[in-house]
Order: structure tokens, then sequence, then C-alpha cells
């Protein structure tokens, strides 16, 4: 199926989370349904047209899955490989398993963004404890030692400062196969959410600034404090990124901004091929919001504008943080939003706040 969905088609999502119901929201408010496939129940269930509580192995349900919606789509990239290639037989995959299985292992994800003459960390893989003595002679310390698969907000990596912990580290990740990364000495941590067309088009919102506190995404700014001429290049190489993936949908390129003597580069982090945390903020914050974006660009509908509507604000609620929603109600200028998660454990997203102050 190629041609365009219409109103009232349905788009399945693999994901039950709350990525995965930001996007039903949208979708809905689009006209469209959404079917909404996971082995576990979340969030996402309460806004959808349709749920599936089955395995991502159960090719019988993903048969049914598949024979009811004109596209899929993914609210996680650990999506299986043969998941993916089950339901591309049936029905568009988009983004497409190029997409997937590129972000999903850190070692070809760096390689292939080097490969198309983006920056990176200097990196060495490293699949024993002989590999990881030669990477730390190879590229020195500190650096962070990451699993290669499954890592998400902190997990699944180490930091090495001192070559006596080596074999201490190594265990630490599982003795997986991992990379190492060198240690890059950034001044702020952005992020660029864009979205690419079945067309080929291509559209950007401005460059997000990030803070991080135990590895989770806490606090979002945008603009970020970034040269206009970094912005545009940063920009860019999100556009390049997804091109040489012949990407559909919306695509988060997560960067570091470092500063030489005054002069400002970009360093690519990873890339989630999906909606993403640092974009929250766009739900209130601009024209379209990267949920409609991506519903826009999966059903082969025309991109729609990322124009800002002011100054950006975003926090997420983390744990606990979540029961203070009664406040942040009586707070002029707070758009709430909350992911209908039952209960609050330390380092789980609950929901987040938004303030949008116009310019000018």
């Amino acid at each position: 199926m190629t041609h365009a969905l219409k109103p009232g088609d349905m788009i399945g999502v693999l994901g039950s989370g709350q990525l995965g119901r930001m996007i039903a929201m949208a979708a809905a408010r689009l006209g469209l349904r959404t079917h909404i496939y996971c082995p576990d129940p979340g969030p996402a269930f309460d806004v959808c047209a349709l749920h599936t509580i089955a395995a991502y192995e159960d090719e019988a349900a993903l048969a049914s899955f598949a024979d009811s919606v004109g596209v899929v789509s993914y609210e996680f990239e650990n999506v299986p490989a043969k998941t993916a290639a089950f339901l591309a037989a049936r029905r568009p995959v988009r983004p497409g398993a190029r997409a997937l299985a590129t972000s999903q292992d850190r070692f070809v994800e760096k390689t292939f963004l080097n490969d198309i003459g983006i920056a990176t960390a200097p990196f060495a893989a490293v699949d024993s404890l002989d590999d990881l003595h030669a990477a730390v002679t190879r590229l020195g310390l500190p650096a962070i030692l990451k699993t290669r698969r499954f890592g998400y907000d902190g997990k699944g990596q180490v930091m090495i400062r001192d070559e006596r912990d080596l074999a201490q580290a190594f265990d630490a990740v599982g003795a997986a196969p991992s990379i190492l990364e060198g240690f890059v000495p950034f001044a702020r941590e952005v992020s660029v959410i864009g979205a690419r067309g079945l067309d080929g088009s291509f559209a950007a919102f401005d460059v997000c600034e990030n803070e991080h506190e135990d590895h989770i995404l806490a606090h979002t700014m945008v603009p970020a404090r970034i040269g206009a001429e970094t912005a545009r290049a940063a920009m860019d190489m999100a556009g390049r990124i997804a091109a040489a993936l012949d990407y559909v949908g919306v695509i988060t390129v997560e960067m570091f901004l470092v500063e030489d003597g005054g002069a400002e580069r970009i360093v690519v982090n990873e890339i989630a091929p999906r909606v993403h945390n640092s974009g929250h903020w766009t739900i209130d914050g601009a024209v379209t919001s990267q949920f409609e974006q991506h519903v826009r660009a999966i059903c082969g509908w025309p991109l729609g504008s990322p124009r800002r509507h002011g100054r950006i604000e975003m926090r997420n609620l983390i744990g606990q943080q979540g029961n203070g929603w009664e406040a942040l109600l009586r707070e002029p200028g707070v758009c709430l939003h909350l992911y209908g998660k039952h209960e609050a454990r330390a380092g789980r997203k609950m929901g987040h706040w938004t303030k949008v102050t116009p310019e000018g």
C-alpha cells in the first residue's frame, strides 16, 4: 500500500507507552484511528480505537493486526527485526527496516554516521576484556563503555576513569557486545527533531537544549543557546541522516555542542527513529506537534509547519513529581500533560509540563 491514507483509516503502532498514547491522540485529531499492539497493556490503550495484547513473535496476532491497518509505525526502537520484517511483508512499516537496524546497534549507528560525513565521538568495538584494554589504549580515558544494543536512559553504560576499573566496567555491562566511546567535552546537550515525508520533503523544529538528571531527560529549553549558523548545521545534519536512511516519519538526532576557542561544532551522539521526549514541547509550543507531524508523514500527507509560538520551557514529571499535578494546574501559563500511569515509580516518566512565552 503506497497511496496516502485518508481520514477514517487506521494506523498501527507497536508499543503502548506514552509516546504511543500521544501518537494516537494526534491521529484522532486528524480523524484517523489507531490500533496499538503490545505484549503488555499501557497508557496508549486508553485512547486508541483497537488494541492487541500479544507477543511480538505471535505471527497470527501480527497478521490480524496488519490486516486491520493501512500503515505500521512504532514508539520505541527495539522492535524485534523479525517482527518488523513480518509486518513489512504485509503493510508499509514507517520508518523502515534500515532505520531500525541502524539505530538498534550503537556500533552500526556510529559507523553509518561517520560514513556519511557526520562527526561522532571516537569509538571502538568491544567484545572482550582484551578488546576493552586495546580500545582504552587507543581512545584514552575518561571514556564511556556502552552496550551495543538495548540501552536507554543511562542503562547499559558506565563511565571509566581509571584503567584499573576495566574488568569491573565490563562486568557492569554484563560482558555484552559493547562499544567504547571517547569522552566528548561538550558544553551543552542538544537535539534536533525533524520529519521526512513520503515525498522526500523535510521539516525540522528549532534546536532543543536538554538537561538530564540521573541520565533521564529532565528539562528542555527552546531555542537552544546555540549560534544561528550552528543551529542550521545541526538541522541540516538531521536532514542528511533522514535522507540517507530513506526515512519516513519523525526522527530525533541527539547531539553534543562543543565549544573550541569561541567556535562551535556539533558532534552527534545517537539517533532515535521515533518521536522523542525532547519534542514534547511541540504539542503546546509549535504550529504542528511532533506527534501530528509523525502521523502526517507515515500516512503520506503533507508535513505541517514546525514554527514555534514563542520561547519554550518543558519539564518532565518523574516518579513522585507526578503527584504535584494539582499545584501545577494552579500555575498560570502551565500546560500539563499526564500519561495515565497508575503507579509512580523512581525514574518513571509520569507526565510533563510546558510553558510558552511569546517573543517580541
